[in-house]
């Protein structure tokens, strides 16, 4: 894999030093790396420089905005954007050489299977999986929305399907993860108070509960074991805490 195809990789980082040579060793046929980081604190610039990345410094203003300024930066047509936690699979890696052939693809938007590496082990059923992502793309045929989470690439086109599974390493330990979820979980609150939703007490009790039924017995994330259980737990309560904030705010607002 070692010939580079006209193509970008485009990363927004923070403090993603633990997982970031990684990452940019799955793709060795980048043309150009790009990497746009809030603030780091961490050995993410320097690892940045050891694979002779292009390093800009943006404030924070969200996820998909972030996102797109970094995409905007790009000197190739063609971008692959992943996030400081993921890693293309070998197989995934094979599937996007062979989509570039001996030029560029002959379809302007791809999309792949994601899959969550949680507590070390790959999870395939339940949660999450396949989770299809669009994340390769000519930029003159998609974008990213706008939201500042769960941010997602809006295109006219329909993807097609690359084999092989983008791999999300949720997280090197559950506090960190549990620190990020919570993060998450205000974000949502805030979008979703934003669009003028609400939380009645029912929301809040029903939805960890349907939930779990949904992605533990429903699609078998019993197969997935305990690091199975332990992910669709904490989503459970990542539902429950979104909506006990998006309480909160209504309330707060209507005391304004």
């Amino acid at each position: 894999m070692s010939r580079k195809l006209p193509l970008s990789l485009v990363l927004i980082t923070l403090n993603a030093g633990a997982r970031l040579r990684d990452v940019l060793a799955s793709v060795p046929f980048a043309d150009e790396i790009i990497l746009v980081d809030s603030g780091s604190t961490d050995q993410t610039a320097e690892i940045a420089a050891e694979f002779g990345v292009r390093f800009e410094q943006h404030a924070w203003t969200g996820f998909g905005p972030q996102k797109a300024h970094a995409v905007s930066l790009a000197s190739n047509d063609w971008v692959l954007c992943l996030d400081a936690d993921e890693a293309l699979s070998p197989d995934l890696a094979r599937s996007i050489l062979n989509a570039f052939g001996d030029g560029v693809p002959d379809y302007p938007v791809y999309r792949f299977a994601r899959c969550n590496v949680f507590m070390g082990r790959p999870l395939k059923h339940g949660e999450g999986y396949p989770d299809y992502n669009t994340r390769l793309f000519r930029r003159d045929a998609a974008r990213w929305s706008d939201d500042i989470v769960h941010e997602h690439v809006q295109s006219d086109q329909t993807p097609r399907t690359l084999e092989g599974d983008l791999l999300h390493y949720s997280a090197d330990d559950l506090k960190t993860y549990l620190d990020k979820q919570n993060r998450y979980t205000t974000l949502a609150a805030q979008r979703a108070l934003a669009r003028g939703e609400t939380a009645p007490l029912a929301r809040i009790v029903l939805s960890p509960i349907t939930r779990f039924l949904k992605f533990w017995l429903m699609r078998g994330g019993w197969q997935d074991g305990l690091p199975g259980f332990v992910h669709i737990v904490i989503g459970c309560q990542n539902s429950f805490m979104k909506y006990v904030k998006l309480r909160e705010l209504c309330r707060q607002a209507n005391q304004e």
